[in-house]
């Protein structure tokens, strides 16, 4: 992409590194240079009966995947939308929500995934900042339904649903298109994806990515992680599609690496476990807390995990407990992933979860990444950075530099063999008398303890000293409940903690609550640990 792309509604989307770098990595091979409905038909060519996708509704294989791909891009298309469109894509976890993906791609347009769900915040700050000049969704109702009665959105002209249309700009995908797609060259470097993430922002933040960002960069990372394996990758994903996570489904394992899709369309451990010896998913892919959660079932009686190869864990971190636990219960490597939607990765799939390894060894297929000297940032920049972010001048302004690095907002080192350690966050620390805590080291502490499943920390307001620290704790089940007293007690002695870092606040739960993409809400925890701040009693156990 030679010049900035720009949507039919005026949405422009420069590329931020520099184009003898892009040229580079097409040279050695990092980046496929074809678009990703052309990487998906070479798979669709070359092995038509292989299984695509496995949903609820059973399985479709690459052939009749490409038929509703194809259905569905004749209809985008017949109604006049193509390379310079952003499509928005609200469609449950399926069949339908990969095909309409794909379609997307086909005739050029730019994707815009985002979850299902209540709340409308994020819908109508989606589709106002992107543009999108459609959207897809399973009944056109649920373009609505989750905004509010006086929402404008001036650029929207189709709305596309499985289902007879009640909105006045509806189109009933079930209908027979006029004429058969005809797909068109397009430009590799143009953008293709956009991820969406809340992050540390108010507002959802919109990330684009190139076809070969996608079908390059972001696929090495998961081709690297069954290196040497025999035969194609058969993935079951537990963060739904639309997420940031998610975006390993559709255009990686689908379209890039012509492997198996499998997905749930709500994540059900029973369901997953199930899941694991009918289906003989070689990765599961998932948030710490949902592979603790399967993790800790029971086995059934003719549970066979044979096939399994790896767990992969991404979006948090990934607890030295939770990771023991997992590795025992499936028999299996147990892989974690640093990264984000905003274009950095570091696996463990060379290096394993020990200690010492910390995140793993950069991969230059994926990102090369430094570590700043004046503030100890982690940086990042190869095959699968994102041009830009979306209508967010500022955000480029913030987390890119000039030369297309991503400034990731978190602090690491890199050890004497290259590996990533990350060390927190920049900016998420709790203040307690004018003292920096970071909740990430003291997680990181309490993750090691033998009676701790699951633990975040947050900052819980203080009218002494602005904010106290709370440990939130889930123990492992069939433990002794945990006092404050026992976990400050590991903390200073085994963990050699600082006594000022100590959480002063202990708040034990049941179960962790889940945002949408499954990692821990943080939030929701913080809300909850406010009467323990307050001095009510049953919660708080005691202060320095």
């Amino acid at each position: 992409m030679t010049h900035p792309w720009t949507s039919a509604n005026g949405i422009v989307l420069s590329d931020l590194v520099p184009a003898a770098l892009r040229r580079a990595w097409v040279a050695e091979g990092l980046c496929p240079d074809r678009d990703l409905y052309r990487l998906f038909s070479e798979h669709v060519r070359d092995h038509p009966t292989r299984t695509a996708v496995v949903d609820p509704d059973g399985s479709l294989d690459y052939a009749q995947l490409d038929a509703r791909v194809r259905h569905i891009a004749a209809r985008l298309a017949e109604h006049g939308f193509g390379q310079r469109d952003i499509i928005a894509v609200r469609v449950p976890n399926g069949r339908r929500a990969v095909a309409a993906e794909l379609a997307v791609a086909a005739i050029g347009a730019v994707a815009l995934p985002y979850p299902p769900g209540h709340g409308s915040r994020g819908p109508v700050s989606l589709l106002t900042r992107s543009r999108a000049s459609a959207i897809i969704v399973e009944r056109d109702s649920d373009a609505t339904s989750a905004l509010p009665a006086d929402a404008r959105l001036p650029y929207l002209r189709a709305v596309f649903s499985w289902g007879e249309p009640t909105h006045p700009a509806g189109v009933d995908l079930r209908s027979p298109a006029r004429r058969p797609f005809t797909p068109r060259p397009v430009d590799a470097e143009a953008p293709a994806r956009i991820l969406v993430t809340s992050g540390s922002e108010s507002e959802p933040k919109m990330i684009a990515y190139s076809h070969n960002a996608m079908g390059g960069g972001r696929a090495n990372y998961v081709r690297a992680l069954s290196r040497g394996a025999p035969g194609p990758v058969r993935n079951l994903l537990l963060a739904p599609l639309a997420s940031s996570y998610g975006s390993l489904g559709t255009s990686v394992t689908v379209a890039a690496l012509g492997g198996t899709l499998i997905v749930q369309d709500g994540y059900d451990p029973q369901a997953a476990l199930r899941t694991l010896t009918v289906h003989r998913p070689t990765h599961v892919f998932g948030v710490p807390t949902m592979l603790r959660r399967l993790a800790e079932l029971p086995p059934p009686p003719d549970e066979d995990l044979s096939a399994l190869r790896a767990v992969v864990s991404s979006c948090d971190a990934l607890p030295p407990t939770t990771a023991d636990v997992c590795a025992r219960r499936f028999g299996c490597p147990v892989i974690t992933i640093y990264g984000s939607s905003d274009g950095v990765n570091c696996h463990t799939a060379a290096t394993g979860t020990t200690p010492d390894a910390g995140t793993g060894l950069p991969d230059p297929a994926v990102a090369d990444i430094r570590i700043t000297e004046a503030t100890g940032e982690i940086c990042a920049r190869g095959p699968m950075t994102p041009l830009c972010y979306v209508a967010a001048p500022e955000l480029d302004a913030r987390y890119r530099t000039p030369d297309g690095w991503v400034r990731t907002g978190d602090r690491g080192r890199l050890d004497a063999r290259g590996r990533l350690h990350v060390l927190g966050r920049l900016k998420q620390i709790v203040v307690r008398g004018g003292y920096n805590i970071s909740p990430a080291e003291v997680e990181q502490a309490l993750a090691g303890h033998p009676s701790v499943a699951e633990v975040a920390c947050v900052g819980v307001p203080d009218e002494d000293l602005g904010e106290r620290l709370c440990a939130c704790v889930r123990e492992v089940p069939g433990t002794a409940a945990l006092s404050l007293a026992e976990l400050t007690g590991f903390l200073e002695g085994e963990c050699r903690l600082e006594r000022r870092k100590l959480p002063e606040l202990l708040l034990r739960v049941g179960q962790m609550p889940l945002g949408p993409t499954g990692k821990i809400c943080r939030p929701t925890l913080a809300r909850r640990a406010l009467p323990i701040g307050w001095g009510s009693v049953g919660h708080s156990e005691g202060r320095r």
